[in-house]
Order: C-alpha cells, then structure tokens, then sequence
C-alpha cells in the first residue's frame, strides 16, 4: 500500500486545479470563436436576404421602366443570376454583387429619372421608396457583421487566444468592403 505524504497530495491537488483551469480558458475561448463565428453567418444571412429582397425590386423596376425604354434581355439574365449567386455567395462574392446590383441601380434611376411619366408613376416610386430602406438595411447590417468579424479577427491576432484558434485551425473572416457603396450612394430622388 502506498501512503503519500502532504506535499505530494498537495502537489497533486495543485497540478490538477491547473490542469482543469487550462481545459475551462480553452473551452472558454473556443466557445467565444464559435460564438463570433455563428453571429457571423446569422448577419450574413441577413444581408443576403435583404440584396435579394434589393434585386427583387430592380426586376420589379426592369418591368416598370421597360415600357418607356429599351432594356436588354441580358440586363434580366444578369439580375436573376445575381439573385441565384447571393444565397451561396461568400463575402468577396457579395461585394461583387454589391457593386453589379448598385450599378444597375443607378443606371435604372437614371431611366426613370430621364422620362417625366415614369417619374410619377406610383409604382416606380413605391418601388423607389422599398430600395431606400432596403439600402439602409444592408448598410446596418454590413455594419454589424464587420464589427464581429473585427472581433473574432482580434481573438486571432492576440495573445492568448490566437493559440486556441491556430489549434483549431481557425481563418479570419473576411470583411464586407461594399466600397463603391461608401464613396457613391445611389441617389433615389425625384
């Protein structure tokens, strides 16, 4: 039978407090990672619905404008295809779409703008007023998903919390640039 003395029990003790502390700031850390990580692609989520609820109008504004010009079959095509991209695009893929959608946008504006009748039709400016807030929805929530991916991106660029993410073989997340969007917003006036 072995006896072990006070200091070897206390030693003991000690080493497995340490090792069960070590095993809870991991458990801790990750669960914060997966927290970011799920907040992430909840508010990516949320701006792929609002830039198809985006591309939805513009069809609906294609079918109002068409009337009074000339629009090409292709200019169709192209919004279902980014309607069909958004759903599964990764953030670089929506800031493509972003850019694609928001040009398509103005180069619609500039129609209705170009012809008076249009200009006061209560559907092109319904449809008008729905892009607004639709806008102001991607932009809150672009905000929001740069700021966790800022946060989850810090947890891996800092002590000691990049352990655990190289551990688990974590990538930062890449943000939403929508840069066009800062520098031009499309002007919805009449």
């Amino acid at each position: 039978m072995i006896v072990l003395d006070t200091i070897t029990i206390i030693v003991l003790v000690i080493i497995a407090v340490v090792l069960i502390a070590l095993v809870l700031w991991f458990v801790g850390i990750y669960n914060s990672f997966y927290k970011y990580r799920n907040a992430a692609e909840a508010t990516l989520g949320q701006i792929r619905v609002a830039m198809k609820k985006r591309l939805d109008m513009i069809e609906q504004l294609l079918g109002a404008v068409k009337s009074y010009a000339k629009f090409e079959k292709e200019t169709l095509t192209r919004v279902t295809e980014m309607r069909a991209s958004v759903l599964k695009g990764t953030p670089g893929q929506l800031n493509t779409i972003e850019r694609e959608s928001r040009a398509l946008l103005g180069t619609l504006i500039a129609t209705a703008e170009a012809y008076p009748d249009l200009k006061t039709s209560q559907t092109v400016t319904s449809l008008m007023d729905s892009v607004k807030g639709v806008e102001e929805e991607i932009g809150r929530q672009r905000y929001t998903y740069n700021n966790i991916a800022q946060q989850f991106n810090t947890m891996l660029d800092t002590i000691p919390s990049n352990f655990v993410g190289r551990i688990m073989g974590l990538l930062r997340l890449e943000y939403l640039q929508f840069e066009e969007a800062i520098a031009t917003p499309p002007k919805i006036e009449f």
